[in-house]
């Protein structure tokens, strides 16, 4: 969890998406705006993640990314991701989550990822797999390819 200042910066939460398309070597303009994206969020230090998305990132990085990384590649990326604003979830993120599918009508993933979010006072993800300017429970979903 994260609490931040009035006087900082507010803080975007990165679907795994983001990272995916920054490693994706065919990606093409999706990685150059993927990597402009992450690289001021890295730089601002407002930039946050969950283990769902770590997870994710290993997965996808070790499977559908062009051209794959190794698992051991992959997961020394990962652990570098790990140095991002992490939220790590518990019981109650789940359950919270769980209401936020059912309310919502997003994917139960999609639910843990703006879960997630809330919980680290994030008001903007960046993510294409939700719809670009719309409020989810207060998260306005951002997408960065657009």
């Amino acid at each position: 969890m994260s609490s931040t200042n009035a006087a900082d910066p507010a803080p975007e939460f990165v679907d795994t998406n983001v990272f995916v398309y920054s490693y994706d070597q065919s990606a093409g303009r999706k990685r150059e705006l993927a990597l402009r994206l992450l690289d001021r969020l890295w730089v601002a230090r407002t930039g946050c993640l969950s283990l769902q998305i770590l997870q994710e990132f290993y997965v996808s990085a070790t499977g559908r990314l062009r051209p794959a990384l190794t698992p051991s590649e992959a997961a020394s990326e990962t652990s570098a991701l790990a140095q991002w604003r992490l939220h790590e979830p518990v019981r109650s993120d789940l359950l919270s989550a769980i209401d936020l599918h059912q309310r919502l009508r997003v994917s139960f993933w999609d639910a843990m990822v703006l879960q997630s979010a809330l919980r680290m006072g994030c008001q903007t993800l960046w993510s294409e797999d939700l719809s670009h300017g719309q409020s989810y429970a207060g998260v306005t979903v951002k997408n960065p390819f657009v």
